[in-house]
């Protein structure tokens, strides 16, 4: 699994020291507010047993989030396979940061690096992300990695009840936009 660095951040394979930390940012409201329900620490410790196991049998995935400078875990940013029952599919890009981690352009460097990832490496034609309508943070950080919407493809997520957690944004960047 290759490691990914860039000027302040570390990307790397998850490590058992990151449970803890992780399972406090899954059991935080505000870090969860757009992704429904808390996790409990059993929970948070399986999602990492899976990413591990995602990542060593597709060789991209969810990387866990270091401060360089520090050797601080803050979260996790990654590539994923769209989910089933989406009305779309591709790899998705992602990230989540610990609270005391937003504001710090984290999200965005660590995102510029797993594209360059997709793109470069991976060779991904194209790679989207999405969130829900009510996440103008992320859409921010969306923007600012180059990537673009298009209404037409909003959709409500299947999976969720009627509410904020419903309706989603699509943003999309293609390998031949990226360069």
């Amino acid at each position: 699994m290759a490691e990914l660095c860039t000027d302040r951040l570390l990307l790397r394979r998850w490590r058992d020291t990151d449970l803890e930390p992780w399972a406090a940012m899954n059991a935080d409201p505000e870090v969860r507010e757009h992704l429904g329900d808390l996790l409990t620490r059993e929970q948070s410790d399986a999602s990492v047993a899976r990413f591990q196991a995602e990542f060593d049998r597709r060789g991209y995935g969810w990387w866990a989030v270091e401060v360089r400078a520090t050797g601080e875990f803050v979260g996790f940013a990654g590539l994923d396979d769209v989910d089933d029952g989406m009305p779309f599919t591709g790899v998705e890009i992602g990230w989540r940061l610990a609270r005391p981690a937003w504001g710090h352009g984290y999200a965005t460097e660590a995102a510029l690096t797993v594209l360059a990832h997709g793109f470069d490496t991976l060779e991904l034609p194209e790679i989207l992300a999405v969130t829900t309508a009510a996440n103008l943070r992320s859409q921010a950080v969306m923007r600012r990695i180059g990537m673009t919407r298009d209404p037409a493809d909003d959709f409500d997520d299947p999976t969720e009840p009627e509410g904020p957690l419903r309706p989603n944004v699509v943003y999309r960047i293609a390998r031949s936009a990226s360069g």
